[in-house]
């Protein structure tokens, strides 16, 4: 059956509004080349949405003569703004971006360990948060959240399926999900969801990052904890549970113990979390001082291992000659960082091995501030090491957007739900 007019009509509005925010600005001559439409039907569209206040006039082609053929249209992306929040063990971070994705306003604010520990000290992590967002989007032009037309948060934990909730899962600090219904109480006009922040990094390198020509493979994050992403298809999966990609529960070879299902200290995590990778480090004789936050530390370390073996140090002894780590005492030599990078590769690719031998992604990104601190240097170790463990051929990619994947892959979300809602056909 034939669309009637006024489907027809918005099907077409919304597929200029799509290549609006694709192309940018564009010429009634330029939305026909690309829609296909008739000039007739483009004039039309264009009428429709200025006077719908979606679009608007920003400027004149270069290449047209001054005129109506010349004006430029584009999205009014001041209709609403958007947040991103990416929640972490021991801060929180937030960007305002406009209706197109440009940065209107970001700040971070650390919050104490015992956050998750007492009642009193989870309200004031949350009021802290709260408090960031609302400064942030004050700044932004969005105070009181009159404007503030969705906000997007990412957070370590499971997602449930069916409600879209964060889950009360062991070791999940209370103040996580306190969170996210304060931010609805507090801009009740604004759209709040949740994601698993793994799952948002894989959808920034997805549309903005190391994997845009793929649309299947998996993302590991390296960070605190560890986790994993899976797109496969170019789709997220998330599991029945929510749960796929929960790695650091894996079984693997190596560790003291088997994980239990409260506590994933005896799986894939207690080889890759940012606490052994330092731990590793420091049997390396890489100091690990500087930062009582495993993460940064961690990543600190590795980039800085990547740095050491790129230019070692002249005169160094050499006092580490295999995987078994260096002697008391010593200091890291020439070979020292790069034997340090071998065994990390090591534990990583166990991991990523047998993710590999279940789902053959064909790429692997490793992401989060200690998968992007390593670079292309340990990316080659752990493909060289999937190579000899698999027959399955994976690439290896280090993730270019690092720990900054989860607030973009939020903000990437927020901007398409409120598009969605805002650019959603309407008879007319």
């Amino acid at each position: 059956m034939p669309a009637s007019p006024s489907t027809a009509r918005a099907i077409n509005d919304r597929l200029a509004l799509t290549l609006l925010q694709q192309q940018g600005p564009l010429t009634a001559g330029q939305l026909k080349q690309l829609t296909g439409l008739s000039r007739p039907t483009v004039a039309d569209l264009v009428e429709r949405l200025t006077a719908s206040g979606l679009i608007t006039v920003v400027g004149e082609s270069g290449e047209q003569r001054r005129g109506p053929n010349a004006r430029l249209y584009g999205i009014v992306a001041d209709g609403a703004c958007l947040a991103a929040v990416d929640v972490r063990t021991e801060s929180v971070s937030v960007l305002v971006s406009d209706l197109v994705g440009r940065v209107l306003a970001e700040g971070s604010v650390p919050v104490g360990p015992e956050a998750g520990q007492a009642a009193a000290g989870a309200a004031a992590a949350v009021e802290q948060a709260v408090e960031l967002v609302e400064r942030t989007a004050k700044e932004a032009g969005a105070a009181g959240g009159g404007r503030l037309h969705t906000v997007g948060i990412g957070a370590p934990g499971l997602i449930d399926p069916a409600s879209g909730e964060l889950r009360d899962t062991a070791g999940l600090p209370a103040w996580h999900r306190r969170l996210v219904a304060t931010l609805q109480e507090r801009f009740p006009e604004a759209r709040v969801s949740v994601e698993n922040e793994t799952n948002l990094a894989a959808l920034a390198e997805q549309q903005e990052g190391v994997a845009r020509d793929r649309d299947t493979f998996v993302l590991l994050w390296l960070g605190h904890s560890c986790g994993a992403a899976v797109v496969l298809d170019g789709s997220l999966r998330r599991g029945a549970s929510g749960g796929t990609g929960e790695i650091g529960f894996l079984p693997v070879p190596g560790t003291l113990a088997l994980p239990s299902a409260t506590d994933c200290a005896g799986g894939y995590h207690s080889l890759v979390g940012a606490t052994p990778i330092a731990e590793l480090a420091e049997e390396y004789g890489l100091d690990p001082a500087g930062s009582a936050d495993p993460e940064p530390a961690a990543a600190r370390l590795v980039g800085e291992a990547v740095r050491l073996r790129e230019a070692p140090r002249r005169g160094a002894g050499n006092c580490a000659s295999s995987h078994d780590g260096p002697a008391d005492g010593c200091r890291p030599g020439p070979a020292a960082p790069a034997l340090f990078l071998d065994a990390l590769a090591d534990r990583i690719a166990v991991g990523v091995a047998a993710v590999v031998a279940i789902l053959d992604p064909g790429c692997v990104v490793l992401g989060g501030e200690i998968g992007s601190a390593g670079g292309a240097a340990l990316a080659a170790r752990v493909e060289e090491r999937l190579r000899r463990m698999s027959p399955l051929a994976t690439e290896v990619r280090a993730s270019a957007l690092g720990g900054g994947a989860v607030l973009r892959g939020a903000l990437l979300t927020a901007r398409e739900r409120a598009q969605d809602e805002l650019f959603a056909p309407r008879d007319r």
